[in-house]
């Protein structure tokens, strides 16, 4: 994957720096490692990011940095990677989980109206909540799997290409 289209989207590590939610991490946060883009930091950080973005808690990001920070991936990128479920997606793909979970748990998909209320969350919720956060667990495990390895193979194969095309070049230099 090249490098200068994924260091075009990311936010600098000043502006992650100056995140308030992310001082808790104090002075992990000025670890180079965090900030690299290579094949296996960005790997690391789509597992690590997908995955949080599955995490139904109003606090991702902060997850997805701390775990950044543990396994030493592109912070930055994990970060990113959460906004995959944000307020226009997020009902689409928590409803796909919940029925994800109801299906490995061969229950019926329970039929209701979504209102943005304390009492319906509460009533739901309890109805609901077993299927529901493990749809969440499966999908967050297997959308990660899929980020990693994807954007390894990816990574490998971009990198093979770049290969043949410089050995392409320096042998029709050489024969000119």
């Amino acid at each position: 994957m090249p490098r200068k289209l994924i260091k075009r989207f990311l936010p600098t590590p000043e502006m992650i720096k100056q995140q308030k939610g992310l001082h808790i991490l104090g002075d992990w946060l000025h670890d180079p490692n965090l900030w690299h883009i290579n094949r296996i930091s960005v790997s690391k950080a789509f597992a690590v990011g997908l995955f949080m973005a599955f995490v139904p808690l109003p606090s991702q990001m902060i997850m997805a940095a701390a775990a950044a920070v543990f396994f030493r991936c592109n912070l930055a990128l994990a970060v990113a990677l959460v906004w995959i479920t944000n307020p226009v997606t997020m009902p689409i793909i928590f409803y796909a989980c919940y029925k994800v979970g109801a299906f490995i748990l061969s229950t019926p998909v329970a039929d209701f109206q979504f209102e943005l209320t304390w009492e319906w969350l509460g009533s739901e919720l309890s109805r609901i909540w077993e299927p529901f956060l493990l749809g969440c667990l499966v999908c967050g495990i297997v959308s990660a799997m899929l980020g990693k390895y994807g954007v390894d193979l990816l990574w490998r194969y971009h990198t093979a290409y770049r290969w043949k095309k410089r050995l392409a070049f320096r042998n029709t230099n050489k024969n000119n």
